[in-house]
């Protein structure tokens, strides 16, 4: 599918070129949700008939004795296994898994390893792969990059993918990703993983043309199933006033169009550290205070406390499914993987081996958007991308982007590492892990 508009650079590339930014748009988003019970142990009960008596000699006694006590030691540990288990079901939001998922961190305990079956599907055969992101389309010359699987280390399973067993899942529902270009990235792969697994199924797009502006949707009609992108580079609004581009930090007026779907995948931060041409706003308010700037991690966060209260606010009381996305990486400055600092993902072709931390460690807001997440009431799943992200220096579409940003380490090619991303939220949405 063609681009409709020459897009920015990537947020965080150096800025030595100008282009034509994107429209600015708002955002959207809908429901769906995990509600937890609360477990409750069941005491020994004595289970002799009434009027009956027997006597017992004192060892007897002691035995009995001791034999309530460990019973009622064991339901006292299995209650509060039970409530340790409820309490991670819903901080995660997720569905209830066995023993050993419970015990794993899919996103951080594994490796790539080369995978003789992947890519799971053909790019080629997808019609729903934008120039920025098809990088076979525009000549990239390796194959390697697509080759790769996330491989869990024990006690984790291995997560798999079933598209036919998704769509009937989400049959008669919509599901939305609400954010900027990355959310846009697992939007496509998802699409592409959807029709792979049914591919003479009927699909509609709207608008035909493939505009984002500031949504775009994807029909699968055999299925009754309805994928949306919505466009939102802040989450909180951005307001065009008299006086300028306004970003205002307290306001989410845009929501009220994430109120249909029933599951909600949400994004958020590489825009925020724009400055210069590419910074879409004039000012920045929070309440009756504008300024011309502000430190751009301390309105992020405030940003996400708006997002965090609206969420509670208006999906808590819901079956709405919520998932954020964690914090994407790039590759433009080679320290961060241990090569020389003026090294980019230009030219590479292998990811880093996963068994020792990322050289340039974990990405700052990480913490912040966890300790959001962990101070809300309704249950948001993270899907924690970050670490195994940041591992793939090779699997960006540098130049072979069709020319839309020239020299980009900041999205991904699709077929590649966002179909991971994807498998691993099947796995979180079924309950894998």
């Amino acid at each position: 599918m063609k681009n409709q508009s020459a897009p920015p650079p990537p947020p965080d590339a150096p800025m030595t070129t100008t282009t034509t930014p994107r429209d600015d748009a708002a955002a959207a988003g809908g429901t769906g949700g995990v509600h937890d019970g609360q477990p409750t142990a069941l005491l020994p009960r004595n289970s002799r008939p009434a009027g009956t008596t027997m006597r017992r000699r004192p060892g007897a006694l002691w035995a009995g004795a001791l034999v309530v006590v460990l019973v009622l030691a064991a339901c006292t540990a299995a209650a509060a296994a039970a409530v340790t288990i409820t309490r991670r079901q819903h901080r995660h939001g997720a569905p209830a898994a066995s023993s050993a998922a419970r015990s794993c961190d899919a996103f951080a305990a594994g490796r790539w390893v080369v995978d003789e079956s992947y890519p799971l599907y053909d790019s080629a055969s997808c019609p729903f792969i934008r120039d920025e992101f098809a990088c076979a389309r525009f000549g990239r010359p390796d194959k390697m990059y697509l080759k790769y699987r996330w491989q869990l280390d024990p006690p984790c399973a291995q997560p798999r993918f079933d598209g036919l067993a998704l769509l009937g899942m989400w049959r008669g529902k919509t599901v939305m990703f609400v954010g900027d270009s990355l959310a846009l990235n697992q939007y496509e792969s998802l699409l592409c993983m959807l029709h792979a697994a049914a591919p003479g199924a009927r699909t509609t797009v709207s608008p035909a043309s493939g505009k984002i502006d500031p949504s775009y949707t994807v029909r699968f009609e055999d299925y009754n199933v309805t994928v949306v992108y919505y466009l939102t580079h802040y989450l909180v609004d951005l307001v065009a006033e008299k006086s300028g581009r306004v970003l205002k930090l307290d306001a989410i007026d845009q929501a009220t169009n994430w109120l249909g779907a029933d599951v909600l995948v949400f994004d958020s931060w590489h825009w925020w550290p724009r400055s210069g041409p590419t910074q879409p706003w004039d000012y920045i308010q929070e309440g009756n205070t504008v300024v011309k700037d502000m430190d751009r991690t301390r309105a992020f966060t405030k940003a996400l406390h708006t997002w965090a209260t609206w969420v509670d606010a208006n999906l808590l009381h819901t079956d709405t499914k919520v998932f954020f996305q964690g914090i994407s990486p790039s590759h433009y400055r080679g320290q961060d993987w241990g090569a020389p600092a003026k090294k980019t993902c230009m030219g590479e072709t292998r990811p880093l081996n996963g068994t020792a931390p990322y050289p340039g460690g974990p990405i700052p807001q990480q913490a912040i958007l966890r300790s959001v997440l962990a101070g809300m009431a309704k249950p948001v799943y993270l899907l924690d991308f970050t670490y195994l992200s940041q591992l793939r220096k090779d699997a960006h579409p540098t130049k072979y982007d069709g020319g839309v940003f020239a020299g980009d380490c900041t999205h991904w090619c699709v077929a590649g590492l966002p179909d991971t991303w994807n498998v691993l939220f099947y796995a979180a949405l079924t309950g894998q892990f």
